[in-house]
């Protein structure tokens, strides 16, 4: 696997990190955000059907080791309506 590369939570697929959204469980509020911060990540395709897969089966909550508001859903729900 070359540097910089991540996998998709839902499908799997390996990509360089630039190609996905970052989930964070930031140290040590636990608390979940967008993009930044130092903690534990998630990487999401934007795309619906990995977005779909990792809400019904709770991947994000599961990765992180943490409880994913719906407020974070919400917000990627958004952002991949503008991607379109």
């Amino acid at each position: 696997m070359e540097p910089n590369c991540r996998r998709c939570i839902a499908c799997r697929r390996v990509a360089h990190k630039k190609d996905f959204w970052r989930i964070v469980r930031v140290h040590p509020s636990h608390s979940v955000i967008l993009d930044r911060g130092m903690g534990r990540s998630a990487y999401l395709c934007p795309q619906k059907s990995c977005l779909k897969l990792a809400q019904k089966k709770n991947r994000l909550g599961r990765t992180l080791k943490a409880f994913v508001p719906e407020s974070i859903y919400h917000e990627l729900w958004r952002r991949l309506v503008k991607e379109v």
